[in-house]
C-alpha cells in the first residue's frame, strides 16, 4: 500500500488576468497565496517535485498574473486531477497605484466569485508568523469563504527557526503545517490536507 501520495504530472496551463480570462471551472482548484518573498514558487515546486515548474520574479510583487497549473495526484491506485492556482505575492509590488488598484480588484473578484475554489493555502514566514497584511488577509478569507471551502495556514521557512522559536509558534497556530523548501521537510501534510478535504481521502498515520 502506498504510504504518501505523490504527485505524478505537473504542467503549467496559463496565466490570466482575472477571473474573466481564467481557465475553465472543471475541476476543483487549491489557490495559493501570500506575501511576496514567502516562498510561494518555492512550496509550488516542493510539493510539485518540479524545480522550475513555478517561477519566481526576481522583483518581489512583480508578478502580476493568476498561474494555472495541471496537476494529478496518485495514491493507492487512484488518480485525483485538480489545479494548483498561483496568486500573485501581496505586499510590495512597486507599481503605480492605478495598477496596484486593478491588480487588487482582479484578485479579490477572483477569490470571491470563482466557484471552483475549493481551498486556500495562506502561505506565512515562519519568521514573521504576525504581520498585520498577513492578519488582514487572513480575515478577509475567514469572511469570504463559503461552506464548500476551507482555509489552510502554512508556515514557510521552518529551518530558520530555533527549537524555542517552533515550540512557540505550534502552541500559538497548532492547526497550521509548517514546511522548509529548503530542507524539503512538511509537504506530505500539505498533500494529505489537499487529498483529504477535496476528495474525501483517509490516511492511516500509525
Amino acid at each position: 500500500m502506498q504510504r504518501e501520495p505523490s504527485i505524478v504530472k505537473a504542467d503549467f496551463v496559463k496565466s490570466a488576468q482575472s477571473i474573466h480570462d481564467s481557465v475553465e471551472e472543471s475541476r476543483s482548484e487549491v489557490v495559493f497565496l501570500g506575501r511576496s518573498n514567502v516562498g510561494k514558487s518555492s512550496t509550488i515546486n516542493l510539493l510539485t517535485q518540479r524545480k522550475s515548474l513555478a517561477k519566481s520574479s526576481a522583483t518581489p510583487g512583480k508578478t502580476q498574473l493568476i498561474n494555472f497549473f495541471d496537476i494529478e495526484y496518485l495514491y493507492n491506485e487512484q488518480r485525483y486531477p485538480l489545479y494548483f492556482v498561483d496568486l500573485p505575492g501581496f505586499g510590495y509590488a512597486k507599481v503605480s497605484k492605478s495598477t496596484k488598484e486593478l491588480w487588487q480588484k482582479n484578485l479579490l473578484e477572483y477569490i470571491k466569485e470563482r466557484v471552483a475554489i475549493r481551498l486556500f493555502i495562506h502561505l506565512r514566514d515562519a519568521r514573521h508568523p504576525k504581520t498585520e497584511i498577513d492578519n488582514r488577509v487572513e480575515e478577509f478569507l475567514k469572511k469570504s469563504i463559503n461552506s464548500d471551502q476551507k482555509l489552510i495556514t502554512v508556515f514557510t521557512k521552518w529551518d530558520k527557526l530555533n527549537q524555542k522559536e517552533r515550540s512557540k509558534l505550534k502552541r500559538e497556530y497548532p492547526d497550521s503545517i509548517v514546511i522548509s523548501n529548503l530542507k524539503k521537510s512538511g509537504q506530505a501534510k500539505v498533500h494529505e490536507s489537499i487529498l483529504d478535504y477535496i476528495f474525501g481521502v483517509e490516511f492511516d498515520r500509525a
